[in-house]
């Protein structure tokens, strides 16, 4: 198991990480090329097999995806020997245990990716469905098809199953996908790719359907970004700075979100029992995730009973609390809040608090703080509900229930290519659907405009 990676790519076939002979026909080349030749051939590949991808049977694809999931299972030694190359270079760069957790592959990650991919194949296909057909008063019929985006870039850090789950994803969607996951990663992402690629084969679908690039360079991502011919949208998936720079730099659309911002508000007529377990969920239930509750906002009237209830909780969990000064007149230990402290996306033990006078300050609290992500009120009163679900502007709004449930797997898509805080097509967990668009079909029998 070997190859180079380097600022030139030493032209290699993904197999051979399985130990299977190079496929003569898919070679990129037979000599050193630069890493925008590289990345131009991959955009020139991925194009040519969105368009078999785009019309393939529902059948064909699920055959891909439970065949690669059996492959996955099959090859779970050569994917944790692959795995093992980069937990080595890791712990020598000294790589933060978070991270390092996050990079590994054992048997029960390498089954959780397999699973993913069946849960995948039970999923509804989307493409091709057809909705809102009408007659018009001209007697033509108007409707939508749903169809796929195309070329669909993904650029994510750490996490190998990202690979498995990214490629599943779009390929149920009738989309071809580059990926270029993390340097940290990239011996695991290959072999991850060689098991995809000999699924697709063996499924009769282009191997070019998913393609995960080789490079460590920083310039493919650059070049990746600079080449809407070939891809259609770019999907980033990591921290704030890897977010920043693909917004600020792609040529084409981006689904995206920057911060995780989220608020619980607890109502003056919240059930006191609810009010106390989904802010402690939607807090501690794991802190480095986007959809974590970062603050919470309690209404004045209540704040000293539900305060006297959660400071105590929150103090066992090991959580920071940094608050306003109503609530450090009634949890006088706590830390200052700062403004800053309300912008901030903590992913750690760490949280804001805000007494806020009801429902109305609630509202303007997280219209100037919030990242339009995830929100949510604990509330027995129907109309503040209502009113919450209606004003609060984010991609995901809740009542009664924890941030933490803002999710794909939660929500029923079987799993998520991120979350977008966007406005436009693809709003909150993106799955099959988010990555399909609408186009409208009209269907006549020899009408001609008059």
């Amino acid at each position: 198991m070997g190859w180079q990676v380097l600022t030139c790519i030493q032209t290699h076939d993904k197999r051979r990480v399985l130990g299977q002979e190079p496929d003569p026909d898919n070679d990129i080349d037979t000599n050193i090329m630069n890493v925008k030749q590289y990345i131009t051939e991959t955009g020139l590949r991925a194009r040519s097999a969105a368009r078999l991808m785009a019309k393939a049977q529902t059948a064909t694809k699920n055959d891909a995806l439970t065949g690669i999931a059996s492959i996955l299972r099959a090859e779970s030694a050569s994917l944790m020997q692959a795995n093992a190359l980069d937990m080595d270079a890791a712990r020598k760069n000294r790589i933060e245990p978070a991270m390092l957790d996050r990079l590994v592959l054992n048997p029960s990650r390498i089954n959780a990716m397999a699973e993913g991919l069946e849960q995948i194949a039970a999923l509804a296909d989307p493409v091709g469905e057809v909705s809102n057909m009408h007659y018009r008063p001209t007697g033509i019929q108007v409707g939508k098809m749903r169809v796929p985006l195309g070329v669909v870039g993904i650029i994510y850090e750490s996490r190998p199953n990202v690979t498995a789950d990214a490629a599943g994803l779009c390929l149920k969607s009738g989309n071809a996908t580059i990926l270029r996951g993390g340097s940290e990663a990239i011996h695991s992402n290959q072999a991850i790719a060689a098991c995809i690629r000999q699924g697709l084969k063996q499924a009769g679908l282009p191997a070019d359907a998913v393609q995960v690039i080789e490079t460590t360079d920083r310039e493919a991502v650059g070049y990746l970004l600079q080449m809407p011919e070939y891809v259609d949208v770019i999907i980033p998936r990591g921290g704030k700075g890897l977010i920043q720079r693909v917004s600020e730099q792609a040529k084409m659309p981006v689904i995206k979100h920057l911060d995780g911002i989220c608020h619980v508000y607890i109502d003056d007529s919240a059930d006191l029992t609810k009010a106390v377990d989904i802010a402690m969920n939607s807090k501690t239930h794991r802190y480095g995730v986007c959809n974590a509750m970062e603050c919470l906002l309690v209404a004045e009237s209540i704040a000293p009973v539900v305060l006297a209830k959660l400071a105590p909780l929150y103090a066992k969990a090991g959580v920071e609390i940094r608050g306003c000064d109503k609530s450090r007149k009634i949890l006088p230990d706590i830390k200052a809040a700062t403004d800053q402290d309300y912008a901030t996306e903590y992913l750690a033990p760490i949280m804001s608090l805000r007494i806020v006078s009801g429902l109305d300050q609630a509202l303007e609290h997280i219209d100037q703080y919030g990242s339009k992500h995830t929100d949510a009120i604990v509330t027995e009163n129907f109309v503040n509900a209502q009113r919450f679900l209606a004003e609060v502007d984010s991609s995901s709004v809740m009542v009664n229930a924890s941030t933490r449930f803002a999710d794909g797997f939660e929500y029923g898509l079987g799993a998520e290519i991120g979350i977008s805080t966007d406005k436009f097509h693809a709003r909150g967990p993106v799955g099959l659907e988010g990555l399909t668009s609408q186009k409208y079909i009209v269907i006549g029998n020899g009408h001609v405009r008059k």
